[in-house]
């Protein structure tokens, strides 16, 4: 594939495997928007601080998976619906019942979409409202689509570090102003909120966060395309069987582990952020942000603690997480549909010409579907926790296939430590609870 320069010594040193980390920041982008400022903050709001564990059990508890799926790509050079349709079980034609299910899942996800268009274009009509949400819906839309529609890898890495850093860095300094508040966040409130307790009212709710926040499914599947685009499969090479292969596999996985890591630290900081101004400021007030009214309702919680003046501050953090989101939703759909047509037999992804077509065309395609959808329900908290709770389900492949790489498909000289192996099997365990009781709620 493009961009990937071929084989390549690991770097040795810590500093300059940060310099070649890439693909999870722009998860991060991905993660902390629809997730974080909209289902967070309406856990932190119908819950209190009591529910706080669950959006740090979210964070850390998936990336040892999402370390498994990067690790198959490494090795392989498989795309994940390349992987998934070599899963076993059924199969319907040319397509395997964990692409079938992904696919459904997708669709619902559009849903989802809509509803961080609808956001976006709230929080813009909120500062500029002499365009009405549905005029802004298409304009971020179409905004998307302009920067998805050309851009490879290196532009797509470097536009979601910029726009992660922006409403990182503004969440992070609101939330330590918050202690120069009356809504001050004391020992005893963090206590409650480690208490591993969670009262019947939040289930539903802090099922959706724990399927969007964190590294959800879909960024988990998404993570091997950008593995592959940044360079790591190709650096390492084809499977050859050699101590060469085995020595530069490990090293480029473990750049890997440093990419998967630093990520985790700035989404987890960010929604813990995200979750305790909602817990602390909308709680309190007895506000749960709901309906088309969403973003007003989350704007209080800048202005209740920095004054009526923090509505800029605001908006400019939500704007940037929220876009980002749809950014990076928009970029990682196109690959991810364009794999599956592959898979199922109506184009091959390995073509480049082939490929960045499709990606072309998708980048138009999908925002203007996502927009459709938005200006028909216009409710975006409830097309967010949709997709939040089909997510939660896809988990349950997820896992399913994790546990695959690792025990069927992995090199024997690939083979981690037994502590990775007890973080695995935490991490699936966890996740595929989390997938039934999607099931069954």
């Amino acid at each position: 594939m493009d961009e990937r320069p071929g084989i390549r010594e690991p770097p040795q040193s810590v500093f300059d495997s940060l310099k070649s980390i890439g693909p999870s920041l722009i998860l991060t982008a991905n993660i902390v928007g629809s997730g974080e400022l909209i289902m967070t903050t309406a856990l932190g709001a119908s819950a209190g601080f009591v529910a706080l564990w669950v959006i740090l059990v979210s964070c850390a508890v998936k990336v040892v998976v999402q370390l498994e799926f990067g690790k198959h790509a490494i090795a392989t050079g498989e795309t994940t619906l390349l992987a998934f349709n070599r899963l076993p079980g059924p199969r319907w034609g040319t397509a395997s019942w964990s692409l079938t299910v992904w696919l459904a899942v997708k669709l619902i996800q559009l849903v989802q979409y809509g509803g961080i268009v609808g956001a976006v274009a709230l929080a813009l009509n909120l500062a500029f409202p002499w365009a009405s949400p549905s005029s802004w819906a298409w304009i971020c839309a179409l905004t998307a689509s302009l920067l998805v529609w050309r851009g490879r890898y290196r532009f797509i890495e470097r536009t979601a570090v910029a726009l992660t850093a922006t409403f990182s860095l503004v969440t992070l300094a609101c939330a330590t102003l918050l202690q120069w508040t009356p809504y001050r966040v004391s020992w005893s409130m963090l206590a409650e909120g480690l208490a591993f307790d969670l009262p019947a009212s939040a289930v539903g709710v802090a099922l959706a966060a724990f399927g969007l926040t964190g590294v959800s499914a879909d960024e988990i599947i998404s993570y091997p395309y950008w593995c592959l685009e940044k360079g790591y499969a190709a650096h390492t090479g084809p499977r050859d069987g050699s101590d060469e292969w085995t020595k530069r596999a490990r090293g480029w996985i473990r750049v890997m582990y440093f990419d998967a890591i630093a990520s985790m630290v700035i989404y987890t900081a960010t929604t813990a952020a995200f979750y305790l101004l909602g817990a602390a400021v909308l709680h309190t007030r007895g506000e749960v942000p709901q309906g088309s009214q969403i973003i007003a309702a989350l704007s209080g919680i800048y202005t209740q603690t920095l004054g009526p003046g923090a509505m800029g501050l605001f908006l400019t953090g939500a704007v940037s997480a929220l876009f980002s989101t749809l950014f990076v939703a928009c970029a990682s759909s196109t690959r991810m549909f364009t794999d599956a047509f592959s898979q199922f037999g109506c184009l091959n992804y390995e073509d480049d010409p082939t490929r960045q077509r499709w990606f072309a065309v998708l980048a138009w395609a999908l925002p203007a579907t996502w927009t459709t959808l938005f200006l028909y329900v216009r409710a975006p908290l409830i097309m967010v926790a949709a997709g939040g709770v089909a997510l939660a389900v896809l988990l349950l492949v997820v896992v399913f296939a994790a546990h695959h790489f690792r025990y069927r498909r992995l090199p024997a000289t690939l083979r981690p430590t037994k502590v990775y192996d007890v973080l695995l099997w935490a991490s699936i365990l966890a996740i595929a609870g989390l997938g039934l009781k999607a099931l069954v709620a």
